[in-house]
């Protein structure tokens, strides 16, 4: 049963007044340098235009996805494309935590909670985006293990009860009062959206496409992967002149324009838009209104 069930009507009750006189400011979790803008990237440049200021908190270290590259090699070629992605879609800031893309599962749950406590505490932010863990046959489980622990960051930053530590360094506990869930790289499923208290969320990016669209193009060392591997399928499937041999960086481009320029229309097409993206989001500030009544008579605001 997914935690916002349990963890809305704690964050509902301290985050609004918390975030009331707070800047216009989102964070964004992510396992790896492209996840974010591949299922987000419209949706956080229009927050962008916006006046928001957007912040990164990426987990992986990038090191697994690369061609004929040692992992150091990869890692430092991924996070370079992320960073000039990143600028271009008007990020702020991205902080690396660089844990072992691949083995986040391996990492102490209760290591990268706090590392997001600190982040939460200090930035502040409005909304929070995060991989959706409650997505179904993910093949990446970077997603899932840094999805599930973002959810839990969020749901109990604002509590004293926890990272006691990060408390004692002087970050306060604080809630952020709005969450959107993002799957990457493929439309929701049946069933998989609007769990709880999340309600499905579908965002038109048309006006926004094409600084999505620039930015993933930018990731060059994991699009000429992604570009070869195509390359593979078709020639076993005797398309071998779909693509050109050997490929060159403008058909690796035009390549991965197309593919988000599919998936957009996929996901716009179910709503009634030309080009979208969708969510499963949670706002604790018009939950609020929907507490039980036995909660909400001796409800006190957090100041």
């Amino acid at each position: 049963m997914r935690i916002v069930k349990s963890i809305v009507v704690l964050t509902a009750l301290l985050a609004p007044w918390c975030a009331a006189q707070g800047p216009r400011r989102i964070l964004v979790v992510t396992a790896g340098s492209a996840d974010y803008i591949w299922a987000a990237g419209g949706t956080l440049a229009a927050f962008i235009q916006n006046g928001y200021t957007v912040d990164v908190a990426q987990f992986g270290n990038d090191e697994k996805l690369s061609g004929g590259l040692s992992p150091s090699q990869t890692r430092l070629a991924n996070v370079e494309d992320g960073k000039q992605a990143a600028k271009l879609l008007g990020v702020h800031d991205t902080v690396y935590m660089a844990h072992k893309s691949g083995e986040t599962g391996y990492v102490s749950s209760s290591e990268m909670r706090t590392q997001l406590f600190a982040l939460i505490r200090h930035l502040r932010p409005q909304i929070i985006f995060i991989p959706d863990p409650y997505m179904h046959y993910q093949a990446d489980q970077d997603q899932f293990y840094v999805g599930k622990m973002a959810e839990e960051a969020w749901g109990y930053s604002g509590a004293s009860t926890f990272a006691n530590e990060v408390e004692r360094m002087g970050f306060k506990p604080y809630g952020a009062p709005e969450i959107y869930y993002y799957a990457v790289s493929r439309p929701y499923r049946s069933g998989e959206g609007a769990e709880g208290q999340a309600q499905f969320l579908p965002v038109d990016i048309t006006s926004t496409i094409d600084i999505k669209c620039a930015a993933i193009e930018l990731l060059r060392t994991r699009n000429r992967v992604q570009a070869l591997q195509a390359q593979q399928r078709l020639d076993r499937f005797g398309r071998s002149g779909a693509l050109p041999h050997p490929l060159d960086e403008g058909s690796v481009r035009k390549l991965v324009r197309a593919y988000a320029e599919e998936l957009a229309e996929t996901i716009g097409r179910r709503h009634g838009f030309r080009y979208g993206e969708e969510f499963n989001h949670v706002n604790t500030r018009a939950g609020a209104d929907r507490l039980p009544a036995h909660v909400r008579e001796r409800a006190v605001p957090k100041r």
